[in-house]
């Protein structure tokens, strides 16, 4: 299976998530942003970093760019979609899960292991774990808070991915980090699970979001 991995100037996070597709046993393949037929990928991966510098808030300028139209066009096709930190912001600026990701509540970078709720396993990235269960991955961001203006619809419609455990680093809605769309097979999250592959980063409970895609 081949796994287009989306590059803007500014990601930062392309290689880490290349090599986590490899661990998980797919083929990686690096996609500029100029391009718009995505047709060939089983899937999409728009990795962390800081899209055209953040320039005017994380994500809006990469939202305008021509392969958008292809990641839209993946998802009426219903092939998964997983969008990392500075993924996830663009995700939440295209509409494509819902809520958005805004400036931290104590305005600072803020990179540290957390401890996550998994708060449905319906989503690809998900199936390997149970609803409730805690795992651990790093976070580093400073636009990393969630907010939606429908908390009610995400709860009814399964929509939580992940949630922070014990504290809320960010201040983030209800300490939620994660969200997928409806049908679960687009999801935002903020965390950084290519960090978390391998034993010797201190946990792999990362890779089993890059085997979702199997």
């Amino acid at each position: 299976m081949k796994i287009g991995v989306i590059r803007f100037p500014g990601t930062n996070c392309d290689r880490d998530v290349a090599q986590a597709i490899e661990l998980a046993g797919l083929t990686p393949e690096y996609i500029w942003w100029s391009e718009e037929n995505l047709t060939d990928y089983d899937g999409i991966v728009i990795p962390g970093g800081f899209s055209y510098g953040d320039y005017l808030r994380a994500g809006a300028m990469a939202s305008i760019t021509p392969v958008i139209d292809g990641i839209k066009q993946l998802v009426k096709e219903e092939k998964p979609v997983l969008g990392i930190c500075n993924g996830a912001q663009i995700l939440g600026e295209i509409g494509l899960v819902p809520g958005i990701f805004i400036t931290n509540e104590y305005p600072k970078f803020n990179c540290e292991w957390v401890d996550l709720k998994v708060g449905t396993s319906r989503t690809p990235f998900t199936k390997a774990f149970k609803a409730g269960q805690t795992i651990q991955l790093p976070i580093a961001h400073a636009e990393g808070r969630f907010y939606t203006e429908d908390i009610d619809l995400l709860k009814d419609q399964d929509q939580i991915v992940l949630q922070f455990e014990g504290k809320n680093p960010n201040g983030s809605m209800e300490a939620i980090t994660s969200v997928c769309d409806e049908s679960g097979l687009v999801c935002a999250m903020m965390p950084h699970p290519e960090r978390a592959c391998e034993e010797l980063f201190g946990s792999d409970d990362g890779l089993n979001f890059f085997k979702g895609f199997l």
